[in-house]
């Protein structure tokens, strides 16, 4: 009776540990993110930003020597904005990035080609990191509108970024 309750009491510890590590190390993940139109071409989410649906991203691992590609999901925004990629696997040796792929509105669609700017939101997709939960946030990227809206230098005024002499 005793050898089978110690034996009994191992089993459980085992299957615990074994469970708390599959726990911790998924191998799978969810990127979660939102998508949003540019409409002051502030290249930042403004009050004036609007979240699009139907916007197309795509999740783009490549390896750290040499860049080759890995690794690709296409996803799209709903209602909200917000996309949901499941992602599978281990990408810990990779350079993981959301990146746009298509606008739902002709009138922002221009995707940023200024260098000092993230056209791409990098992403980590290991579980070697710290991180417990296999959820993934990515930060918003946006589309731009063609022409900035005539309420936007009010804006960037009230958020310090322009200042207008009345000299």
């Amino acid at each position: 009776m005793a050898r089978s309750a110690v034996f009994l009491l191992a089993a459980a510890l085992c299957f615990s540990s074994l469970l708390g590590s599959a726990l911790s190390n998924p191998s799978h993940f969810t990127v979660e993110g939102l998508v949003y139109c540019d409409t002051c071409r502030a290249q930042f989410v403004t009050k004036l930003s609007e979240y699009m649906e139907g916007a197309k991203v795509r999740l783009e691992c490549r390896n750290r020597e040499g860049g080759d590609l890995t690794y690709s999901v296409e996803g799209e925004t709903d209602k909200t904005g917000t996309y949901q990629l499941g992602v599978d696997g281990e990408h810990e040796n990779e350079v993981c990035e959301i990146v746009l792929v298509k606008s739902s509105k002709p009138d922002c669609s221009e995707i940023s080609t200024d260098t000092y700017t993230r056209k791409a939101s990098r992403i980590s997709l290991t579980s070697n990191n710290g991180m417990v939960s296999g959820k993934r946030l990515a930060n918003p990227l946006g589309f731009m509108k063609k022409e900035a809206l005539p309420e936007c230098s009010e804006v960037l005024k009230e958020l310090g970024i322009l200042s207008f002499d009345t000299e």
